[in-house]
């Protein structure tokens, strides 16, 4: 095997937390940069959205003017998207999936360390275009035209033009980085692990990163467009030569429909690992759940232009959308029932990572149901641009797909440290997460069912009481970061040293030591059976403490 798939065995192995600084190969140390980048981002887009919902906690304009406004928000969603999930999931992705399949490394760690600094780059410019004399984009994080093409301020460089820059950057990252994993998955499986025998979470891994090699060249050209559009005087989206916005529309959500699904399916992988674990069962149905993520990457190509009902759009490419959109809910559905089913009469254990997991089901339950209201034609145009499609994508991004993050996090945890955390920070940052999401996000749907439209600073009184919630909910989110990081910090420094496989779990991670060596496995393991033999005390790793 050449070295551009493997490491060599005789690069010497950092030990202290320098590595984490250092331009490395080692994709456990780049998954860790990914997610450690990611949270300090996270915690940047969040307090940008305390600001705006500050802003929104009485109806008069009081707190900041409407240019930093349109800036903040454009920048808190731009940065939760882009700088927080994405490279999240990317990270976990990154520690797990060659330990889940039984490789010593990615397929291409160069490249994998490449995409991994075009993050920090993207996250300075965005931050640095506070500072131009034109402000930070204000356009929203779809940045539509003709609002994104308009530069009153005359300078070139502006922030507009920078937003185009760092999504382009991004863009370029996240191919790299679906091309790596994707390769690691294809090619670099143990012995043994059949499609069919590997982890779900490397089955919607695998989903996202095809959804994103397919799908993401068009935002990515669709930027560069934009930019060239913006600065340079052509016209392929200008509604004042001979371009067309529409078709503008249809690039943008041609990707960031399905961006929604490499953003939720590994939050499915993370929730089909920890929820057996915790249940002592096996996961329901593993074959038609691994099958469902491929299905769910399919349709979801062909949803996008339920984005665009309200835009001029003929009504036969309505209803066909209407359908297709609908019909997106089956594969998702598919996944809920096995993972109910698996809960139902498990031995179940309420640990962190499940109440996160669970929680997580649950509002993504509530979101799939106003998923498949915004589906149809006549209820989408009713709250078309309303706090309604705010409230439902918040209960996908945040309430599930950040809530599967954190169940992750801890999950792996001990597999990523070697350190135990605290059950009890643990918890109290759950309650605290679960209860501030719901006060902030739920009171979004009334508001829009009765008419409060996004995208604004100052809004009618009779909006003040749900709004009121919403902010207080925001807040309490933003404090409930605070038990995540004392916890993760003290823990890693000196937590109780962790067994191997702490949760008595059954994949190919927990077969190696904690934290892993640098190559992962002393042997390449060969795999005989499905996972998820819970139950099964031959396939349980021998060294287990029972949780």
């Amino acid at each position: 095997m050449t070295n551009i798939f493997i490491k060599s065995a005789s690069e010497p192995e950092q030990t202290n937390w320098k590595r984490y600084f250092s331009f490395s190969t080692d994709h456990k140390v780049i998954g860790v940069q990914y997610l450690v980048t990611a949270f300090i981002f996270f915690l940047i887009g969040g307090l940008f959205a305390m600001i705006v919902r500050a802003e929104l906690l009485t109806p008069q304009l009081d707190v900041v003017d409407r240019s930093l406004y349109n800036g903040l928000f454009t920048m808190h969603g731009t940065i939760m998207i882009f700088l927080w999930i994405f490279p999240a999931n990317v990270g976990l992705a990154n520690y797990l999936i060659p330990l889940m399949i039984g490789a010593r490394e990615t397929a291409f760690p160069v490249l994998n360390a490449i995409a991994f600094w075009l993050i920090p780059v993207v996250g300075i410019l965005l931050l640095f275009s506070f500072f131009l004399p034109s402000g930070t984009a204000q356009a929203g994080w779809w940045s539509y035209p003709p609002v994104s093409i308009q530069n009153p301020s005359g300078h070139l460089i502006n922030g507009e033009f920078i937003w185009l820059l760092a999504v382009a950057i991004s863009g370029v990252s996240s191919i790299m980085g679906g091309v790596n994993l994707v390769t690691t998955i294809f090619r670099m499986r143990a012995p043994g692990m059949t499609f069919l025998r590997m982890p779900v979470y490397v089955w919607t891994t695998l989903s996202a990163q095809l959804l994103q090699l397919f799908c993401l060249p068009a935002l990515t050209g669709a930027a560069i467009m934009l930019l060239f559009d913006l600065s340079f005087g052509t016209d392929f989206f200008s509604p004042f030569k001979q371009g067309d916005p529409v078709i503008y529309q249809h690039l943008f959500w041609f990707y960031s429909h399905p961006a929604v699904y490499v953003m939720a399916l590994p939050a499915f992988g993370v929730f089909s690992e920890v929820i057996p674990a915790f249940a002592r069962k096996p996961l329901f149905g593993y074959k038609t759940v691994a099958i469902s993520s491929l299905l769910i990457s399919v349709i979801s190509t062909l949803v996008w232009v339920h984005h665009m009902f309200a835009s001029a759009t003929p009504n036969w490419m309505r209803i066909l959308f209407m359908a297709t959109s609908m019909l997106v809910a089956v594969p998702t559905g598919i996944k809920v029932f096995a993972w109910t089913a698996t809960v139902w009469r498990g031995k179940l254990h309420f640990k962190t990572p499940m109440l996160f997991a669970l929680g997580g089901v649950a509002m993504f339950l509530f979101a799939g149901i106003s998923g498949v209201m915004l589906a149809s034609v006549p209820f989408d145009i009713h709250v078309n641009n309303t706090y309604f499609i705010v409230g439902h994508f918040h209960y996908v991004v945040f309430n599930t797909v950040t809530m599967a993050i954190y169940a992750g996090i801890y999950y792996w945890f001990p597999k990523i440290t070697g350190r135990m955390y605290s059950e009890g920070w643990g918890k109290l940052h759950f309650w605290l997460t679960f209860i501030g999401a719901n006060l902030n996000f739920f009171p979004m749907h009334p508001l829009g069912l009765q008419g409060m439209v996004r995208r604004i600073s100052s809004y009618d009184p009779q909006y003040t009481a749900w709004n009121v919630v919403a902010s207080l909910g925001a807040f309490l989110l933003g404090m409930s970061t605070l038990p995540f990081i004392a916890n993760i910090v003290s823990s890693w420094l000196q937590g109780r040293k962790a067994p191997n496989n702490p949760w008595n779990a059954t994949g190919l991670e927990w077969t190696t030591s904690s934290p892993p060596p640098i190559e992962n496995f002393e042997e390449i393991p060969i795999v005989t059976s499905e996972p998820y033999g819970y139950g099964e005390s031959h396939r349980l790793a021998a060294d287990s403490s029972s949780i």
